[in-house]
């Protein structure tokens, strides 16, 4: 996984400068400078072969001469000769690599050579490398400063990822004024090797870390930077600003999906689907960090403003609402407190303005009783420079009221000199403060929509019954006649029929080599028909006169047949025309839509929705999606269009069945899940037609080198982890992936659960489990974690039995923890025994080494399950057993022996108070949660 082996690299107890200079104002000068003058209690040596000091520190001639193995070698040298140098590294044992050097791939073709020799470095020595081309990395709570930068900046909880080291300079900068700390701040340069993908995972697990901040440029592991954010951002907010939002010219794209999918929508739907906030520049990111590092997260849209001016209130009062907050309704009873506090003649409502004569103590009355008015989410300070109140005073007593607040308050001291003390304050107290009442609002918006988005994200979605069709030899052969005619764009019949098979209503194209052919298939069809140009080279068919409409009798046909593909010929001299399809005409309601997918060569395969018909890139009405989906995930899609608005209801237009519209994405989902050949598709239009939607039109084009591209960047369900089993009792179940749809199932189960049971899951008695638990147990990310359920129907009606899980250590890439719980009405059917011996399958086929997990000293049937299936046990916490399967060896301790020698008997069983034949149906249960 993505974290590890990154402490040699980032928690290092000896380090070695390998270019160390005294060259004042050389990278190698000030990177030593930093490390043996920041406080750092580790060992560094300087190599450097010209000298036999640096900076008053014995220098050594190469890293073979430096005393000990270290455990981060960082190299600035000429780049020529980085590569030998960290060969050198991997022959002495040093794991932890850090490249300040640049001329690499941005130099061209030499670069990109020299970067493949580290990669092969890399993979032979086992190496982590930070850069090459970059600032390098500090954290703070180590005092340890490893780049040429300036001063350490304060201890905080923010983790600064950064691709640019300019930006880094200035983030560090504006720190040091606003008071802001960091955790740690790293600067990531070129990504040959650890990328944002690894720091998120490592820095998600630091203990110092609230928050992680990341200034990107590009990607260049969609698929781990996904799993990474989707595992942390629940836990530890996640900000991000992306630069290079606009591509000026993009290739003219085969399909409208892909000249809609630009670069930057993409990577927007990307942050968003796994749950990172987004701001759009510098400033945002500085605004934001601030909040986050200072004050509790904004738990709802309702602010309070609590000001001295009525304009900055007005001015204010408009950001929210444009922003998408609102203004918090005062309570009766607040209202009531402030009339006793206030001037007769203050606003009564919000804002609340205190008039412009009001003192700091008046100020403090109406902030302190707007606190605890339920309504009111979070609150806004404006003061402007008046007679009375002192924005130093103000300022002082507000520091008071934040360190009792469960709720976020922002500041803006509107002005400059005379509030200049006044911020230093607020900010040196973890106030966050800013120059304007908009600013204000932005930053607090940005993190409210972060919270409502998450909760949106992981609502739990309806099952939907979606199957992978039965007759895939129908798709193999139309997918082998276009690979022998060596064809990438199907034709109309051939995608048409690629979304019947698949669930997906399509108009029916009959094919017509003539006009006498075309009248039969219009009349077998029945008027009016739409006629369409059949051609490989044609793709846009409307460009190019393509499409006729409501044709109502032969005649019409016939004069049609013959304009389209006169037309066609003129306009495509190279075309080979086929003749037309004859479809169905069908009627629409004043709009259509459109559903598609292009393959991104980041993010491999993307969904694209929105409003479709001729315009649809006049109107750019669309919202991207990954596969795969399910419905709370195409909701979330079909929510960012106008066209969401219309599927509701408009005027005289009906409404649509917006399940038919979800369950149509989600089968086409599953179309491109299947399919990774598929390299674009659009169907545009798509039209609802009643209670269905009706794909008129249809283009799917082929990739023909797949397996050179990226397919998906989020690991759909794995059933081929699906298996049916028979318990000892008769009675059949179904071994299967956990799903995010199994939520209220879960529930279910958890609630037949006993104390005991409970307390042997999960080492602690819980008594209840809200959404947010619920939702970490069954909206999983496959690529971390398997969770096997175990599922019965009986008389209709689906439950579970059980839960094993297998989770895979981000910092030991070839080991698992496992997790199993059997509910107490099916104990002794031999389930618990099924569960281990198929997660032992699972950890085999994801090429494991070693499952480990903790069984409670008590939980005797638990020990005895281990003992059975050779899990080797060790000492662990108090009343805790370790127990480790070696997959490799695939056998482990039998006789109940500790590592220790230790035998595993009846004084462990009496030091309980208790017997496994005195308890023979203890539930199974392993793993601390």
């Amino acid at each position: 996984m993505n974290g590890a082996n990154l402490d040699k690299v980032f928690k290092p107890k000896s380090i070695a400068v390998i270019g160390a200079s005294e060259t004042i104002g050389s990278a190698g000068y000030r990177i030593f400078r930093n490390l043996i003058g920041s406080g750092y209690d580790g060992v560094v040596f300087p190599v450097n072969s010209k000298r036999e000091s640096v900076q008053g520190v014995q220098a050594y001639p190469s890293i073979n001469e430096v005393p000990k193995v270290v455990d981060l070698a960082i190299i600035a040298t000429p780049a020529t000769v980085v590569c030998d140098v960290v060969e050198q590294c991997g022959i002495r044992g040093i794991k932890g690599i850090l490249i300040i050097s640049a001329g690499f791939k941005e130099i061209g073709p030499e670069g990109v050579a020299r970067e493949q020799r580290l990669l092969d470095l890399k993979k032979k020595y086992e190496l982590r490398i930070i850069g090459p081309n970059c600032v390098g990395f500090i954290m703070p709570y180590l005092n340890l400063n490893a780049t040429f930068a300036g001063s350490m900046p304060e201890k905080g909880s923010i983790a600064l990822v950064s691709q640019s080291g300019a930006v880094c300079g200035a983030i560090l900068d504006w720190a040091a004024a606003a008071k802001v700390g960091f955790s740690s701040f790293v600067s990531v340069g070129s990504m040959l090797d650890v990328d944002f993908g690894d720091l998120i995972d490592y820095f998600g697990m630091d203990i110092h870390t609230r928050s992680i901040v990341l200034y990107i440029e590009s990607i260049t592991d969609a698929r781990k930077f996904m799993s990474a954010t989707k595992a942390f951002a629940r836990a530890k907010p996640i900000i991000v600003i992306k630069s290079g939002r606009f591509k000026e010219g993009a290739k003219a794209a085969a399909s409208h999906t892909g000249a809609l999918a630009g670069e930057d929508v993409i990577y927007d739907a990307a942050f968003r689907r796994s749950g990172v906030v987004r701001v759009m520049n510098i400033m945002d990111l500085f605004n934001c960090s601030s909040i986050l590092a200072k004050q509790p997260r904004p738990m709802g849209p309702n602010i309070a403003i609590v000001t001295n001016a009525g304009g900055p209130g007005v001015l204010a009062t408009d950001s929210i609402i444009e922003k998408g907050g609102k203004l918090a309704q005062l309570s009766a009873e607040t209202i009531e407190k402030l009339n006793k506090v206030l001037p007769s003649h203050w606003s009564h409502g919000n804002p609340v303005d205190i008039i412009g004569d009001g003192d700091e103590e008046r100020y403090q009355k109406a902030i302190e009783i707007c606190l605890e008015d339920k309504n009111i989410d979070g609150l806004l300070i404006l003061c402007v420079p008046q007679v009375m109140a002192d924005p130093q005073k103000l300022a002082d007593r507000l520091v008071d009221i934040a360190r009792k607040s469960t709720k976020p308050i922002l500041t803006s001291f509107i002005g400059a000199a005379s509030v200049y003390h006044a911020r230093e304050i607020l900010n040196r107290n973890n106030i966050p403060t800013y120059a304007s009442p908009d600013e204000a609002v932005e930053s607090y918006m940005y993190l409210y929509h972060y919270e409502r988005h998450l909760g949106q994200l992981y609502e739990t979605p309806e099952e939907l019954n979606i199957q992978t069709p039965a007759h895939t030899e129908i798709i193999k052969k139309i997918l082998d006649a276009a690979a022998k005619e060596k064809r990438t764009l199907l034709n109309e019949s051939e995608a048409k029929t690629f979304l019947e098979l698949y669930g997906i209503t399509t108009a029916t194209p009959m094919i017509a080599e003539n006009e006498n052919k075309a009248v039969k298939a219009a009349e077998k069809i029945g008027y009016p028909i739409v006629m369409k140009i059949l051609s490989p080279q044609i793709s846009h068919k409307s460009d190019v006169g393509g499409v006729v409409l409501d044709l109502r009798c032969g005649d019409d046909v016939k004069t049609a047949f013959r304009a389209m593909t006169k037309q066609a010929k003129e306009k495509v001299p190279n075309a080979t025309i086929l003749g037309v399809t004859i479809q169905k005409q069908v009627k629409n309601y004043g709009y259509e839509l459109i559903l598609g997918s292009k393959k991104d060569p980041v993010f491999g395969s993307v969904i694209l929705f929105g409003l479709g018909g001729i315009y649809t890139e006049l109107f750019k009405d669309r919202a991207i999606g990954f596969p795969p989906l399910n419905q709370t995930l195409a909701q979330r899609i079909i929510e960012k269009t106008k066209a969401y608005e219309l599927l509701k209801g408009f005027r005289n237009v009906p409404p649509v069945d917006m399940k038919k519209v979800e369950e149509t994405m989600i089968k086409f989902s599953q179309m491109l899940i299947d399919h990774p050949e598929i390299k674009e598709v659009d169907i545009n239009p798509l039209i609802p037609q009643g209670n269905d939607l009706i794909a008129v039109d249809a283009r799917i084009i082929l990739d023909p080198e797949p397996e050179k591209h990226p397919h998906l960047i989020i690991t759909p369900y794995p059933t081929k982890y699906m298996k049916p089993i028979t318990l000892k009792d008769g009675k059949k179940a179904l071994l299967r992936p956990i799903k995010p749809e199994d939520e209220n199932m879960w529930l279910e189960m958890f609630k037949t659960f006993s104390e005991e049971t409970v307390r042997f899951r999960f080492f602690r008695i819980i008594k209840d489990t809200p959404h947010e638990v619920r939702t970490r147990f069954c909206n999983i990310d496959y690529d971390r974690e398997i969770g096997i359920v175990a599922e019965m129907e009986e008389n209709g009606k689906k439950r579970l039995l059980g839960v094993a899980r297998l989770i895979l250590d981000p910092a030991r890439v070839d080991e698992a923890e496992f997790a199993l719980v059997v509910t107490d009405e099916w104990q002794r059917q031999g389930l618990g025994s099924e569960f281990l011996d198929y997660l032992i399958e699972i950890a085999k086929d994801k090429n494991l080494t070693k499952v480990n997990g903790v069984v409670l000293k008590d939980n005797y049937p638990m020990i005895a399950l281990c003992r059975e299936k050779n899990f080797k046990f060790s000492e662990g916490d108090p009343g805790e057993y370790k127990v480790e399967y070696d997959v490799l060896l695939d056998e482990g301790l039998t006789d109940g022996t500790l590592e220790s020698g230790k035998k595993i008997n009846d004084s462990d069983e009496k030091d309980s108070g208790k017997t496994a034949k005195k308890n023979p149906k203890k539930p199974v249960g392993v793993v601390k949660s």
